[in-house]
């Protein structure tokens, strides 16, 4: 592991997690420390008697020392505003190299 001198990096920086934490699935981490991540969830639909499978892109933080890259499987908490789209920030990576 490389020393990581990033304050926005929410384990060795100045950045505390707070609210959400989610998993998902890193699909693009060509921007320089941001990734975007999908995450995949399900509703339930009372009309139909059954769950909806749903996902959303999020954009977060992806600090020096975790670097995740494209296919990751990755953890993500919920921040204070980093930029307009980022409002999270990877804490580590569960599994390296999924493709889903």
């Amino acid at each position: 592991m490389m020393d990581c001198n990033d304050p926005r990096c929410p384990i060795h920086g100045q950045v505390k997690t707070r609210g959400a934490r989610l998993s998902g699935l890193v699909v693009s981490a060509k921007a320089k420390k941001t990734a975007i991540v999908k995450i995949d969830y399900t509703i339930y639909t009372y009309k139909y008697e059954r769950y909806l499978r749903k996902h959303s892109k999020v954009a977060a933080h992806n600090p020096e020392c975790i670097n995740a890259k494209s296919g990751d499987l990755v953890n993500l908490a919920e921040t204070r505003r980093l930029s307009k789209t980022k409002s999270f920030a990877i804490t580590g990576i569960a599994k390296p190299g999924v493709q889903a």
